[in-house]
């Protein structure tokens, strides 16, 4: 879509250029996959046919393509082990006395009653609040009563 942009000198807007587009996807701070392949078939359409692109070079780029793939799926490995230690971690907490730095900083302590996954990283329910995992400082077993 195409909207004109206002010539009105008291305007705030830019008047470096009569018509201004949207852009059509939004940009991205890191290249994918798609991106490294896109540009590597580009180069080739337009190599100069009386000097190919160096085979060396052209394996040397796959090469990279496929060391960035192994390292995105790594990565998304990572995540997911992380996420699931948390997880277990917060699990492990049910029934067991833990002191923490309630909303307002004073210290508490209290038993675990419960452990919600909803968010980014787990919370647990003591003494009638919800607390990130990352906020226990240290954790005691019950005593049996």
């Amino acid at each position: 879509m195409v909207t004109p942009i206002s010539t009105d000198p008291t305007s705030t807007a830019s008047t470096t250029s009569l018509w201004s587009t949207q852009p059509t996807r939004a940009p991205h701070q890191s290249l994918t996959a798609d991106d490294f392949m896109n540009l590597l078939v580009t180069q080739l359409k337009n190599q100069d046919p009386s000097s190919p692109m160096d085979s060396a070079a052209m394996v040397q780029q796959t090469t990279q393509l496929g060391m960035m793939q192994q390292m995105t799926a790594l990565g998304s490995s990572s995540n997911t082990a992380l996420n699931l230690q948390m997880q277990t971690a917060a699990a492990d907490l049910i029934g067991k006395t833990v002191s923490y730095n309630d909303l307002a900083g004073a210290h508490q302590s209290g038993v675990v009653t419960g452990v919600s996954f909803s968010g980014a990283t787990p919370t647990v329910s003591v003494n009638g609040g919800t607390f990130p995992l990352s906020g226990i400082l240290g954790v005691q077993q019950t005593p049996a009563s």
